[in-house]
């Protein structure tokens, strides 16, 4: 597969927490992903970005909170994530360069 231009709309960044850390020593990978991609978009545009194959995605919708600025109100965007596990043996780096 090669890569198109909307696998880059799919998948915005990968997120580096410590939970995605522990994550990924299970073979797992977490990415910030559009929030109305689908599991069968983002499974196929990891494939496609990183030449990997996935065995599972599992999603979830972070809504987003209510917080001042400057004394007004106003809400954060709501975030839609993506946890790739990976088929053994295929790994994708994400580190940060540190």
């Amino acid at each position: 597969m090669s890569a198109k231009a909307q696998h880059y709309d799919v998948i915005r960044k990968p997120i580096i927490t410590e939970k995605s850390t522990m994550a990924s020593e299970n073979g797992a990978v977490v990415f910030e992903v559009a929030i109305d991609a689908a599991k069968p978009q983002i499974k196929e545009a990891v494939e496609a970005l990183f030449g990997v194959k996935v065995k599972a995605v599992n999603t979830t919708i972070t809504k987003g909170k209510v917080k001042r600025f400057r004394g007004q109100l106003g809400k954060r965007k709501d975030v839609k994530k993506a946890y790739v596990t990976l088929e053994e043996g295929n790994t994708i780096d994400v580190s940060t360069g540190l």
